[in-house]
C-alpha cells in the first residue's frame, strides 16, 4: 500500500491571513486535527489543533492572549512542512511520523496538494491489522496529574514530555485524561483577557502522619478536571493489540489508559502501534 491508497482527498485548507478561530472552527466541524495552510495554490504551512491547544498558556507573551478570533493563523502555523509523494510506502509513513514527531502529512504530486495522510489514516492500513504483539509489550509509562493542577502547569508538562497525561484522584484512581484536543477545544471565555480564577480545595495532611483534611491552598485560573476528557477509554495488559487498534477505531480515541483492576499500568498511544509499522 502507499500514500494515495489510505490519503484522504480532498483536503480542508486555511489562509495565513485567516484568524485561528475559523481554523479550530473547521477541525470541530470536521472532526480534524490540521489544516494545510495555502496562499493560492501554494503550500506555506500548516496549523494543528496543539498549536491551538499550547497557546492557552496564561504567561505567554500579551498577544497570544489575545481572543482567537483576533490572532490569524500565520503567528502559530508551521511554516515549510515536511511532505511526502503519492508513492511513499505505508512503512516508510510510518517512520517519519515517528522519526520526526508528527501526525500529518500533506501528499504533493509536484508542486499540487492532492491529499493529506495522518496516523489516523494509517490505523486504518492492513499493516496495522496484522500486528500480533499484546498491549503491555507496546505501553508506555503513563505521566499523572492531580485533578487540582492548574492549567499552566498542565500546559508545560505537556509540552516538557510532548504527551498526553493522566489525571488521577487524591487516591491514585483514575479521573480522567488530557490531550491535545482537550486543550485546543477548552471552552473559555473569549471575550476576557485572562480565564476566571478560582480557589482551589485539596486534600493534604497537616503532619507527616496527620490526618488528611480539605483546605484551601491557592487561587489559580482553569484547572485539570476543567478540561479533562471522563470517562476514559481503558484496556487491560494482556489484551491482543488488534483488539486495542478496534477499540481505538470504534471510540475514536487515539490513546487509552491500560488497567489493571483499578490499578493505572500505562498508557497505550497510537504512536506506540504505529511505531510497530514502521520497524
Amino acid at each position: 500500500m502507499r500514500a494515495d491508497d489510505i490519503m484522504t482527498a480532498p483536503v480542508h485548507v486555511v489562509a495565513a491571513n485567516e484568524n485561528v478561530a475559523h481554523a479550530r472552527n473547521l477541525m470541530l466541524k470536521h472532526k480534524i486535527s490540521r489544516l494545510p495552510v495555502m496562499d493560492g495554490d501554494c503550500l506555506t504551512g500548516i496549523i494543528t489543533k496543539k498549536d491551538i491547544g499550547y497557546r492557552l498558556r496564561q504567561t505567554e507573551p500579551h498577544w497570544r492572549r489575545r481572543p482567537i478570533d483576533h490572532i490569524p493563523i500565520s503567528v502559530l502555523m508551521t511554516c515549510n512542512p515536511l511532505t511526502v509523494g503519492p508513492e511513499t510506502s505505508i512503512a516508510e509513513l510510518a517512520g517519519i511520523m515517528i522519526e520526526w514527531d508528527i501526525s500529518g502529512l500533506p501528499v504533493m504530486e509536484e508542486t499540487s496538494l492532492v491529499g493529506i495522510v495522518t496516523k489516523s489514516d494509517l490505523m486504518k492500513s492492513a499493516m496495522v491489522g496484522k500486528l500480533s504483539t499484546h498491549v503491555e509489550d507496546v505501553m508506555e509509562d503513563a505521566i499523572t496529574v492531580s485533578r487540582y493542577h492548574s492549567l499552566d502547569h498542565v500546559i508545560d508538562l505537556m509540552k516538557e514530555r510532548n504527551d498526553k497525561v493522566i489525571v488521577v484522584n487524591n487516591d491514585g484512581t483514575l479521573a480522567g485524561i488530557i490531550t491535545e484536543s482537550n486543550l485546543a477545544f477548552f471552552l473559555y471565555e473569549t471575550e476576557r483577557r485572562e480565564l476566571p480564577q478560582k480557589d482551589v480545595k485539596i486534600l493534604r495532611r497537616e503532619e507527616s502522619a496527620g490526618k488528611k483534611v480539605f483546605r484551601y491552598v491557592f487561587e489559580t485560573s482553569a484547572i485539570a478536571e476543567d478540561l479533562m476528557s471522563r470517562p476514559v477509554v481503558t484496556i487491560p495488559p494482556g489484551a491482543p493489540l488488534s483488539e486495542a487498534v478496534t477499540l481505538m477505531r470504534d471510540q475514536h480515541v487515539n490513546s487509552m489508559v491500560v488497567l489493571d483492576g483499578t490499578e493505572i499500568r500505562g498508557i497505550l498511544k497510537r504512536d506506540d502501534i504505529i511505531r510497530e509499522v514502521a520497524q
